[in-house]
């Protein structure tokens, strides 16, 4: 049994297959999208336990994606963390004002970031 289902989406597909293999690894079950508007619906419809979100992505931006996923009761207990090369300070506060729970910046470690997943999992039970 998976230890929760963590929702990935960014339109770059080699950091969608390293997360997805570093998570996966982890025992966790991984559903993926390729840009905010996907990443919306796959939300509503799977109900993931967390959600990792890069900004600047296709159709509908990471930072809008989480406003409206945050914006909506059937989805807006569900922690996200963004995922991004924006690291500016005013990016970051964008990405909280949105409802973040947290921020991340690339280059990244995945092993770190499947830390950080574990302890706002672990955390929020």
């Amino acid at each position: 049994m998976a230890k929760g289902k963590i929702l990935v989406v960014d339109d770059e597909v080699n950091i969608t297959q390293i997360l997805e293999f570093s998570i996966g690894a982890e025992g966790y079950e991984v559903i993926t999208a390729a840009n905010g508007e996907e990443a919306i619906d796959k939300a509503r419809r799977e109900q993931p336990d967390l959600i990792i979100l890069d900004i600047m992505m296709p159709k509908i931006d990471g930072y809008e994606a989480c406003r409206i996923l945050k914006a909506n009761p059937l989805t807006k207990g569900i922690p996200v963390v963004l995922l991004t090369a924006k690291g500016r300070d005013i990016d970051k506060r964008l990405g909280y004002e949105v409802g973040a729970t947290d921020y991340i910046i690339k280059p990244f470690s995945p092993n770190k970031l499947v830390d950080r997943i574990h302890q706002l999992l672990v955390g929020s039970r």
